[in-house]
């Protein structure tokens, strides 16, 4: 049976492990050659070989989001082992939470060059070489927290809400090109970032969802598979909520 990317390259950040090696995996599932970009390049290449001995045609590369170079010499390794770039997911984050009065500038900073600048040199990058093709998807992960805002968290919430600024003007750029850019808000999803919150904290966030659950990295990949492949050819500047009911 023919997969839904077959065919396609595909270049995830932030791949070696929870989301954004979910999306790696499925989108490798179906049919997609992946790369797994990431700032451990030991864990890209360690994941990446996790996916061929599975079947799958993968490469990791070391990538530093927040650095130019970093970032286009991931797309230019896409290009260059597979002849192009189909499908950009920007899923690279960190977490520095701290109250407003307690957070240094320099957490403030990191947070939103990680999660916000880093996106935006991965559109700029995919778009440069998704321009001449005449097509391409760019799938950018945000979060519930960029849409309501977490107690400690100023600067990812910040720069989650900032992702979806970003997502929806480039669309609006991008779109004449042929190139459709859109956003996936993750709600609490259990990974090894949610896995470090008090357990209190976590059970009381869970609590509040009316599915009464964390979501898993796959539910995520999901929607970004959607994104990613030609069911949603007529969608983009689009933000889908993936949090079970959470914020609705």
């Amino acid at each position: 049976m023919k997969g839904l990317v077959d065919g396609r390259t595909a270049l995830v950040t932030g791949a070696a492990r929870g989301i954004g090696l979910a999306v790696a995996r499925l989108l490798a599932e179906h049919g997609a050659r992946v790369v797994l970009a990431d700032l451990d390049a030991g864990a890209a290449a360690a994941a990446a070989a996790g996916l061929a001995a599975a079947g799958a045609e993968a490469s990791g590369v070391g990538c530093d989001v927040t650095a130019e170079a970093d970032v286009t010499g991931a797309v230019r390794h896409a290009v260059d082992r597979h002849g192009g770039l189909d499908i950009m997911v920007n899923n690279a984050g960190i977490t520095r939470d701290a109250t407003i009065g307690k957070m240094s500038p320099a957490d403030f900073d990191a947070v939103v060059d990680v999660h916000l600048k880093g996106a935006w040199l991965g559109v700029r990058a995919a778009a440069e070489v998704m321009r001449p093709a005449g097509a391409g998807s760019i799938v950018n992960i945000s979060s519930l927290s960029g849409k309501s805002g977490n107690f400690g968290q100023t600067n990812y919430s910040a720069a989650k809400a900032g992702v979806i600024g970003l997502t929806k003007a480039a669309a609006k750029e991008l779109a004449p090109r042929g190139i459709r850019v859109n956003a996936v808000q993750p709600g609490l999803i259990r990974t090894a970032m949610t896995a470090a919150m008090p357990p209190d904290v976590f059970a009381a966030r869970e609590a509040d969802i009316p599915m009464k659950r964390a979501g898993e990295p796959h539910e995520v990949a999901g929607a970004v598979l959607f994104l990613a492949c030609d069911l949603s050819s007529y969608m983009t500047g689009a933000v889908l909520e993936v949090g079970g009911g959470r914020m609705m």
